[in-house]
């Protein structure tokens, strides 16, 4: 056994263009988009209405914009998840509108914001917003979860929340001190309901958990709060707004009024698309293209349009509500566009039904949402990367300060210790017995050229020499003057050796040949050992494997030991198994572009997977199997067969002897009879069961290869505990072939039982 990772269940046609939803499950997803869209319905009323009330424009207003939102923007824009409405950090400068322009003027400056963010799509100028570092997008996720918590623990107490999360904070003592019991019981069960419901045991909790979380808490809630004083929602009556008006005054003014919402709410759009997506892909192992920056940036722009020529807020997708989105399981962009639809809906119809619900039990659930943006993974992962600083900054920036503001911090302090790193290099000469040591601590840039050249000549003209290069990065001026160094020290009689220190890949001057991993052994000095480049001396295939393990330990050990060393502390976490035949041209690490711990494989003659019920000698795959799927927890198992199989070839030849002949090759292949079978039966009924896009299949061989990788899959699926996590949607299984002289992989459709060709271009388009 030996560790790796996979891809798919039941694969599904490919997606609409622009469509980029995670994958149409149909039923499956139907019913995770419509739980989602109650979910983000329920947490947009209430954030409508108060932002509407906090910018002073009718409360209709907000409705209005998480209508518009939902709907158009969910139906044009290029982020599937994202969930637009009322725009949050527009709040001050709307407030600002609306009291110097009146409520009309503010809604024709939204209109022409909307135009000018249609502009801004078609000149697509928004992938600048993939820019942004990680940490930043993650701190103000994490700052606008505490926001949120902070916003909402007042009201869960049974009081109003102030403007600030400051405010609030230095309230929090006094209302501890006396809170509202009734209140405080219906946001308890809320938050209770919300951490429980995943947990419930039992085939009853697995019944119950169909139902989703935060809509079983809002119900449990209102129920327990039956009968009790406490404030709940209260949804005004829905009227047809006025046409808006031109703003009466400088027309200076009124452009910068107009690119102010135009550049705010766009940031806000993209930073929130982008913080959604990483969300989406981290839910996903990334297997779903990205969004579509400028088409969503086009979507915000009409939504925009629309809110404003009927009375609603400018609007700008919100991480609070996308984030909610992801949590909440939604599968294609249809959660977002039923939450409009349910805003309409409940606005003209079920306002009475929605004003049962108590504030604090949906003030509960949206502060448990928030708590949740906290991630400690994140914080992990940016302490790794030493980029905990910019979390920081941007996480209490957006606190104290506003998103857009935040974010803003962040960047700086970003651009601070970019800048500080590049020109923080600090360079040593120590002599050794044998030999001089030069270190670079830091990136080898043009700013430390002058001291790289001062250390590198230090050392003597016939010395040995070890140059340690403990950064990651190397401009060319750097690279040159290095290079230039080496060649001329080796000239004069000197040995140099070039090395990443900690094991951290470097650019070095390529003055020797350097063989890669799966670069064939013959002809290549660097894979023999010593005794092997002796005049008559015979180079033997041990030779050639002792070579390549000295290699590695020369060349690569020094780049993937830190990484080896991690796995071995923390243990292997595959997502992915991947079963294959055991021919030696498939190397599977470099066709999934896969490293350490990334893979668990099982490789054995023909890619095959006896079904249950196989005698013993089959347990080490079955077992193999049950270990990846039921220990490891992987995500997804590939099947992936191959061209010119031997096994296949076998299964075919006639004259060879029969398939379960008393050798072990013999009985091992009698597990591809029912391939075989398969293909036969295809054959008798006229009609191919299996075929690649691009091509013909081009003789038996090559369709028995193809079916047979149908028949394991089905052999998987007679596994029980294969056949439980799939259908829990824990587990997908995907096939896979591989034509080795055409270096192709193709992913199987299992709908129309076609290979199709995986394209770079492909995924360069999207």
């Amino acid at each position: 056994m030996h560790a790796q990772p996979t891809q798919t269940t039941h694969p599904t046609p490919p997606a609409r263009p622009g469509d980029q939803g995670l994958p149409d499950r149909r039923p499956r997803s139907w019913r995770q988009d419509l739980s989602a869209s109650v979910v983000i319905f329920l947490i947009a009323i209430p954030l409508s209405l108060g932002i509407a009330l906090a910018t002073g424009a009718p409360l209709q207003a907000g409705l209005v914009a998480a209508a518009v939102g939902g709907i158009v923007a969910g139906l044009l824009g290029g982020a599937p998840l994202q969930v637009s409405g009322a725009a949050t950090g527009l709040v001050v400068v709307t407030a600002e509108l609306v009291q110097r322009y009146g409520w009309r003027a503010t809604c024709a400056i939204t209109a022409l914001a909307g135009t000018a963010q249609l502009a801004l799509g078609a000149a697509r100028v928004a992938r600048s917003a993939l820019a942004v570092s990680p940490a930043i997008v993650h701190g103000m996720l994490a700052g606008i979860g505490v926001t949120i918590a902070l916003g909402q623990l007042p009201v869960v107490l049974g009081d109003h929340p102030n403007i600030s999360a400051l405010e609030n904070l230095a309230a929090l003592p006094s209302r501890l001190a006396d809170p509202h019991p009734a209140a405080l019981l219906v946001g308890g069960i809320t938050v209770a309901v919300v951490a429980g419901w995943p947990r419930l045991p039992g085939r009853a909790g697995r019944w119950a958990r169909t139902l989703p979380a935060p809509l079983a808490a809002v119900a449990a809630a209102t129920a327990a709060g039956v009968g009790m004083d406490l404030p709940r929602v209260n949804l005004p009556q829905w009227e047809l707004r006025v046409l808006p008006a031109l703003p009466d005054g400088p027309v200076l003014g009124v452009f910068a009024a107009v690119l102010t919402v135009t550049l705010v709410a766009s940031m806000e759009s993209l930073l929130s698309a982008v913080a959604v997506d990483r969300l989406r892909a981290a839910r996903t192992d990334g297997e779903h293209p990205p969004a579509s920056l400028d088409r969503e940036l086009a979507g915000q722009g009409a939504a925009n349009v629309v809110s404003g020529l009927l009375g609603g807020l400018p609007i700008a997708g919100g991480a609070i509500r996308g984030t909610a989105n992801v949590k909440a399981g939604a599968a294609t962009r249809k959660a977002t566009i039923l939450h409009g639809v349910w805003v309409l809906v409940c606005a003209a119809l079920l306002s009475t039904v929605l004003e049962l619900i108590p504030l604090a039990a949906l003030a509960a659930l949206v502060m448990a949402v928030g708590v949740r943006m906290v991630s400690f993974a994140h914080i992990k992962h940016v302490q790794r990367h030493r980029e905990f600083p910019m979390y920081a900054a941007t996480l209490g920036s957006v606190v104290l300060l506003g998103v857009l503001q935040g974010v803003a911090v962040g960047i700086a302090i970003a651009a601070f210790l970019s800048l500080r790193r590049l020109a923080h290099t600090r360079i040593t000469v120590d002599a050794e017995r044998d030999y001089h040591r030069v270190r670079v601590n830091g990136q080898l840039t043009f700013l430390a050229v002058p001291r790289l050249s001062r250390a590198l000549a230090q050392v003597p003209s016939e010395a040995n020499a070890v140059v340690e290069l403990g950064g990651s990065f190397m401009d060319h001026a750097a690279y040159d003057a290095l290079q230039t160094w080496s060649n001329a020290h080796r000239a004069g009689g000197g040995w140099v050796t070039l090395r990443g220190r900690h094991g951290r890949p470097i650019a070095e001057p390529a003055s020797t040949h350097v063989c890669r991993p799966w670069t064939p052994w013959h002809n290549h000095h660097c894979t023999r050992t010593t005794a092997a480049t002796k005049p008559g001396v015979k180079h033997s295939g041990d030779q050639q494997l002792l070579g390549g393990v000295s290699a590695f330990q020369r060349n690569t050990a020094p780049l993937v030991r830190d990484e080896l060393a991690r796995l071995a502390r923390e243990g292997q976490t595959p997502s992915q198994l991947f079963l294959t035949c055991a021919d030696s041209r498939l190397v599977t690490s470099m066709i999934t572009s896969s490293g350490p711990g990334d893979l668990f494989t099982v490789r054995n003659v023909g890619n095959l997977m006896p079904p249950p019920g196989s005698d013993g000698t089959c347990d080490s795959v079955g077992a193999a199997v049950e270990y990846a799927v039921e220990v490891l927890k992987v995500s997804s198992i590939t099947v992936c067969g191959h061209s010119g199989c031997g096994a296949m070839q076998a299964l075919l030849d006639t004259s060879a002897p029969e398939p379960g002949a008393p050798t072990p090759l013999g009985r091992w292949l009698r597990h591809g009879r029912p391939s075989v079978a398969r293909m036969q039966r295809i054959g008798r009924l006229g009609r191919g069961e299996v075929a690649l896009a691009d091509r013909p299949v081009s003789d038996d061989v090559e369709r028995l290869a193809l079916v047979n990788v149908l028949q394991q899959l089905d052999h998987l699926r007679a596994h029980t505990c294969v056949a439980r996590r799939v259908a829990e949607g824990a587990l997908r299984l995907q096939g896979m072939y591989f034509h080795v002289a055409e270096a192709q992989a193709y992913v199987l459709d299992e709908r129309s039982r076609t290979f199709a060709a995986v394209r770079p271009e492909v995924l360069d388009a999207v």
